[in-house]
Parts: structure tokens; C-alpha cells; sequence
């Protein structure tokens, strides 16, 4: 299966987190602004990552793009990931809820606190193995 790994990240803990994705399921990695909705349907799954921004939301210009990008996915597996500093993940919560809402076919969630740690990696890793 082909995998999209789509971020967006300020300190690169969601690279990190991106890069750990692709890794584990042989994913091609894209920053959020080299990649396209148009690019949806050339890939079997995706993931999409962001980080807690403002008060628990997505960063706008990566959001615009997933909004973009929403009704292209129709049944393909996505994974949401990302990092967070402040807060409790409810970030991650609403977007997965939201997505879902929209028909996307959420297969897992991944959240770490600032820099992905062990338990982070494995989560990511485990994920991985659903969209491969």
C-alpha cells in the first residue's frame, strides 16, 4: 500500500513523529505545504499531523488544507498525530471527532507530549501497521 504522511510542525516534534510514521510503514513524508488534496488519490492511507496550537486547535494554514483534503479520503484508512506542550490532548479529541463526523475513516490517534518518547513511538509504530 501506498501512505501519505502530511504535518505540520513548529519545533519538529511532529516531524519527529511524522518521520517515526514513515519508518515503520514505509510512508513517503510531506510537509503541509507540499502536498495537495488533488494528491489524495494517490495513495491507499494517509496520515495527517499537527500540533495543539492556540487554544487546543490545529494550526489554520495546515487546517485549511485538511479541510481540502477531507472529502477526498472517502474510506481510506487515516491516522491523526501530533505533539502538544500545554493542555490535556483535547486538540486531537475534537479533530478526530470532527473527521469522523465528515466520513473519514479515523483508524487511530497518536498524541506525545513535546518530543515523541518511547511509549509515543510505539503508538505511532502500532498505528502504522494500520495503514499498511
Amino acid at each position: 500500500m501506498s501512505v501519505a504522511i502530511v504535518y505540520w510542525s513548529q519545533t519538529d516534534n511532529t516531524g519527529a513523529m511524522a518521520n517515526i510514521l514513515a519508518e515503520a510503514c514505509g510512508g513517503e513524508v510531506f510537509e503541509w505545504d507540499g502536498f495537495s488534496a488533488d494528491q489524495v488519490a494517490d495513495f491507499d492511507a494517509l496520515a495527517f499531523g499537527c500540533p495543539a496550537m492556540g487554544d487546543e486547535e490545529l494550526d489554520p494554514d495546515f487546517e485549511e488544507l485538511w479541510n481540502d483534503c477531507t472529502d477526498e479520503l472517502a474510506d481510506k484508512p487515516v491516522v491523526l498525530f501530533g505533539s502538544y506542550d500545554w493542555g490535556t490532548g483535547e486538540w486531537m479529541e475534537a479533530w478526530a471527532d470532527s473527521a469522523r463526523d465528515a466520513g473519514v475513516n479515523v483508524v487511530e490517534t497518536v498524541i506525545a507530549h513535546l518530543e515523541p518518547d518511547d511509549e509515543a513511538g510505539e503508538a505511532l509504530k502500532a498505528a502504522a501497521s494500520k495503514l499498511a
